[in-house]
């Protein structure tokens, strides 16, 4: 199963049923060139996951394989957080139990890890850290759940009815991005990152058609509103999530 990642930071996942996947990466490396004139790695694996941390040991431009084999030679020692899906959070998390790597993690008891992390996500974890993915490759189109836009500033905003004025901007930017759907707005996000780097996001819920544009910039004022620091503003966020 390769996942090729290209360099402009594209990535797609292809299930492939070959007895030289090496070759069939090789001929994607190539359409890829081809058509777009990038160079891409191409991770191989028995899986999603393993494809998807494959490209990495891939980079730049090359292919590399991973398996149910060389599994824990490559990844054992690593730290958890190499792993797809488990963030930096996640990752002291574990620390703070004892389990610093993926081996130990991969040994770790599902039912001790339910308990301190949820009855989904642990048992999840111990999957994660053994390599296995029961996700499967559909070939239906990628259907986004959010639309965002953000801007950074070259200096910094201090005065917060520009700040304002510069979210109602983001609104419309983001409108116009799914002006064309049919699913509703049932949440709107706003990102501050204060000068010089501490970001923060609040959010508002609501239920509104993509042409509202009014009502999706209330809500994103009322989101800005619960700020309560007004120091100066590095860069701004707006992102509607929609209804699934």
């Amino acid at each position: 199963m390769p996942s090729s990642r290209c360099s402009a930071g594209d990535e797609a996942f292809l299930a492939v049923e070959t007895d030289d996947p090496e070759a069939s990466a090789r001929e994607i490396q190539q359409r890829v060139r081809a058509a777009a004139d990038l160079d891409c790695s191409v991770g191989i694996g028995q899986n999603r996951l393993q494809a998807k941390l494959a490209t990495g040991f891939g980079k730049p431009a090359g292919i590399f394989r991973l398996t149910h084999a060389s599994w824990f030679a490559l990844l054992g020692e690593r730290p958890t957080d190499v792993l797809w899906g488990v963030g930096s959070k996640t990752a002291k998390r574990l620390g703070g139990m004892g389990i610093s790597t993926v081996l130990e993690l991969s040994r770790a008891d599902p039912q001790v890890l339910a308990a301190a992390v949820g009855p989904t996500t642990g048992p999840w974890l111990v999957r994660l850290a053994q390599g296995q993915d029961s996700s499967t490759v559909v070939s239906a189109p990628y259907i986004a759940h959010s639309r965002s836009r953000e801007t950074t500033f070259q200096q910094d905003l201090e005065d917060w009815d520009q700040v304002r004025h510069e979210v109602a901007v983001l609104v419309r930017r983001v409108a116009e991005d799914i002006a064309d759907g049919q699913r509703h707005v049932v949440r709107i996000v706003v990102k501050v990152r204060y000068a010089p780097f501490t970001t923060r996001t609040h959010g508002r819920a609501l239920t509104a058609a993509p042409s509202d544009v009014e009502a999706i910039e209330q809500a994103a004022l009322a989101a800005l509103d619960a700020f309560t620091s007004r120091r100066p503003v590095r860069l701004l966020g707006v992102r509607a999530e929609l209804e699934v």
